[in-house]
């Protein structure tokens, strides 16, 4: 989860499927605002989980994919952008299972400019 967090990843979300008859026992879900964030965030998930001996069993989604799929066995990350989270709705297809959101990390305090004109831009 923080991995993804770190990417910026939105919405993001875990839903515990045990009990439910599902395959697996928890869902992973969150959304990039683009493809490469997509990416990006799919990356940081494998490498961080990589680092603590989470070996991936299988990786679906690639370039320009709306839906990446991490498959870990016991749990599956699916990192979406938001009009293919929206389309598929797995939150709604598994609305018994326990569901917790994460809120967003807070975002840094943009500069202002020291004339007070607003914030600085990149």
């Amino acid at each position: 989860m923080e991995a993804a967090q770190d990417k910026q990843a939105v919405d993001v979300t875990v839903l515990k499927l045990a009990g439910t008859g599902a395959f697996v026992e928890y869902f992973l879900l969150c959304s990039g605002r683009s493809q490469p964030q997509i990416q990006a965030i799919g990356e940081a998930i494998e490498e961080r989980l990589d680092k603590h001996g989470v070996r991936l069993a299988h990786r679906e989604g690639k370039l320009p994919a709306e839906w990446v799929l991490l498959d870990y066995g016991d749990f599956l990350v699916h990192i979406f952008s938001e009009r293919a989270r929206q389309y598929y709705d797995l939150e709604r297809l598994w609305r018994t299972a326990e569901r917790v959101d994460f809120p967003a990390p807070t975002e840094p305090i943009q500069p202002y400019s020291e004339q007070g004109r607003g914030q600085v831009q990149p």
